[in-house]
């Protein structure tokens, strides 16, 4: 079985539709290790990869005013118990351009693996991004990832990120993110992570509001058991006026885990206003009380609250089975 082959096997694995890799109208990149297995652009997209003494380069242009009707798709892994994978990766939405991303991570058999992501991205005046990026570390908690994200968001541009990584093992994991927000430009960075075992989560996201009108949300859910351990480093700046910056931190732990947060505010003008919650602890009582009260069981209710923190519309998608029983009522 080619690498190619044994990739979409695993995308297979995790539902995610291979057509991707057919359909004309679809951009992809994938890529295991340090090979690359397939690439597609369309119009209005320009998409250079190659294969580096690094690891894999990667140029991504959106042209002015281009809209991409469909996702750009982009694929990553280390399919056997041991490799590495470097990424360099320069993503430009030039002045209008609007996009999705749906990046798909996944190392299946991670005994020793490790992945580093170095990621440019600009965004032009008045260009919107999404970009959702879903992980799978397989179940033995061998794989490091460290991605390392810069972001230039120009005049009324709109950058939205979505990192998720709720099923199996999460290993290590250190997330690294940078964000600039010109005059009127929206930044919202979330994260959904679900530590288990002796699992080790650092995850580190500065917002800097630096024009006017500019806004900002950080927004992290952490859930963890065993001996997890996760530090949440939240960092958004008001340089500017009438801009306003928010930072969200929620973890549940359970067992000997332990979790931190810390949010550090900066305003440098009087105009500016951040704020920023942060809550830690054990799936709250009343919730459960209140949720048992409409008729679920207690278990049942842990589903749902654990589900419902890590932004899933059905909680079944989610291993929340070790919570269960915690916090019930006496």
């Amino acid at each position: 079985m080619s690498e190619l082959d044994s990739l979409l096997k695993v995308l297979d694995g995790q539902g995610v539709d291979r057509a991707i890799i057919r359909d004309g109208q679809t951009a992809h990149m994938m890529a295991s290790g340090h090979h690359l297995l397939s690439q597609h652009q369309v119009p209005g997209l320009e998409l250079v990869a190659e294969e580096t003494a690094y690891g894999i380069e990667a140029k991504i242009r959106v042209l002015r005013d281009a809209h991409l009707t469909h996702p750009l798709h982009l694929c990553f892994g280390v399919l056997p118990a041991e490799g590495r994978q470097c990424i360099r990766m320069h993503l430009l939405l030039e002045e209008g351009a609007m996009a999705e991303v749906i990046a798909h991570c996944f190392f299946p058999s991670a005994v020793r693996v490790e992945h580093l992501m170095d990621a440019q991205v600009e965004l032009g005046a008045g260009a919107a991004l999404t970009y959702s990026e879903g992980h799978y570390h397989g179940p033995h908690g061998g794989v490091s990832v460290v991605p390392k994200t810069k972001v230039i968001i120009g005049k009324g541009g709109l950058y939205r990120s979505d990192f998720s990584l709720t099923t199996g093992r999460v290993g290590g994991l250190d997330i690294d993110y940078e964000v600039e927000a010109a005059e009127d430009a929206v930044a919202e960075l979330t994260a959904r992570v679900f530590g288990h075992g002796t699992d080790v989560i650092r995850i580190r996201e500065r917002v800097v509001l630096a024009g006017q009108g500019s806004r900002g949300l950080i927004k992290t859910r952490v859930a963890l058991e065993h001996d997890a351990r996760a530090e949440i480093i939240g960092i958004t700046e008001g340089n500017a006026a009438h801009v306003r910056g928010h930072m969200d931190c929620m973890e549940i732990v359970k067992d000997r885990a332990v979790a931190s947060a810390q949010p550090v505010v900066k305003v440098t003008h009087p105009g500016a206003k951040v704020t920023h919650e942060a809550a830690i602890g054990s799936v709250d009582h009343h919730q459960l009380e209140t949720l048992m009260a409409h008729g679920l069981s207690p278990d049942q209710a842990v589903d749902l609250i654990v589900g419902g923190l890590l932004g899933k519309q059905d909680a079944g998608n989610v291993d929340i089975a070790p919570f269960r029983g915690q916090g019930r009522a006496r």
